[in-house]
């Protein structure tokens, strides 16, 4: 189909649990193969046979619209059947434990499970127990693999490289899976990180993973090169972490008066849903620095990229 998919020496994985256990070099290669299926959407026929015959189960015990759906079109542009599966409507709601109904899946010949599970390790546990591929739609506050792939390639389609860029990520980083597979890609890359929040919220332990730290947002926004602001995760923390809306917003929030200090070649990432007014001005998220809107096309292309290694060449 393309050069970059015929390639079968540097993906040897079954699963994409997650990327801290990936080098450069694979990172790079999903990137690449993402490049060639970001083609496929310009065409009129937006469909390549690249997993047909196969299955897709998009398995949610956690609620998601943009990551399954995204997957649910990847699956299909690749020609698999695709089969979607929540919490709510599976045996796990009669007391059955997670590995059984994965199981059951299997047994059903499904070849690729995608997980969001709100247990950190979730995906890990079934990618040891299952012949069938599984890819981490995100675990808990653990990682979120898919969505820093495709911010990577965001960040690489619009300003060529990475290595050597300053990357800024903004807010709740504690309880973030995105903020911590976002942190392993960029470093792996070559970024240097810096991580702005309240103390609640970004403590001193992320510097161990070779990041910097500051709490003050203005501080850090003129020498930045992309701005990824994340949202508030109150679903998964106690009120004592966040220190009220209003503060938030004051000391953290990308305002357009703060939004002035911005390179004008800065880019601004939000992984979504955003909170309009909250993490970033509604004017701004719209605005011409705003790559949000390709966020989300190129995780369409990377999500065609994962599946088709992990499902395809990867289980050869």
């Amino acid at each position: 189909m393309m050069a970059a998919l015929t390639s079968e020496l540097r993906w040897h994985r079954k699963d994409l649990l997650g990327i801290r256990e990936l080098c450069a070099d694979e990172i790079t290669f999903v990137l690449d193969n993402a490049d060639a299926f970001k083609q496929v959407g310009t065409r009129d026929v937006k469909k390549v046979p690249a997993l047909r015959g196969k299955t897709v189960v998009n398995f949610f015990v956690e609620p998601s619209t943009r990551t399954r759906t995204s997957f649910e079109l990847a699956a299909i542009r690749l020609s698999a059947d695709v089969i979607n599966i929540s919490a709510s409507t599976s045996s796990l709601t009669k007391g059955e434990t997670l590995k059984d109904t994965a199981k059951i899946l299997e047994a059903n010949h499904a070849d690729i499970i995608v997980l969001r599970h709100s247990s950190a390790g979730a995906a890990h546990f079934l990618g040891e127990r299952l012949s069938a591929s599984v890819i981490n739609a995100g675990d808990g506050a653990h990682e979120h693999p898919t969505q820093a792939l495709l911010d990577l390639y965001t960040i690489r389609e619009k300003k060529g490289s990475i290595a050597g860029l300053h990357v800024v990520i903004v807010g709740d980083i504690l309880f973030s899976r995105v903020a911590r597979s976002n942190i392993f890609g960029l470093l792996k890359l070559g970024a240097r990180v810096t991580l702005v929040g309240p103390t609640t919220l970004v403590p001193r332990a992320f510097e161990q993973l070779g990041v910097s730290i500051s709490n003050d947002i203005d501080a850090v926004l003129p020498t930045a090169d992309v701005v990824n602001l994340l949202r508030i995760q109150h679903e998964r923390q106690g009120k004592e972490y966040f220190p009220g809306l209003g503060e938030y917003i004051r000391l953290f929030g990308l305002t357009k008066a703060r939004a002035k200090l911005l390179k004008p070649e800065c880019l601004i990432m939000h992984p979504g849903p955003i909170n309009r007014g909250v993490e970033i001005d509604s004017e701004l998220a719209d605005g011409v620095q705003s790559v949000i809107l390709d966020q989300v096309t190129n995780g369409l292309a990377v999500r065609m990229a994962v599946l088709y290694l992990c499902g395809g060449i990867g289980k050869r």
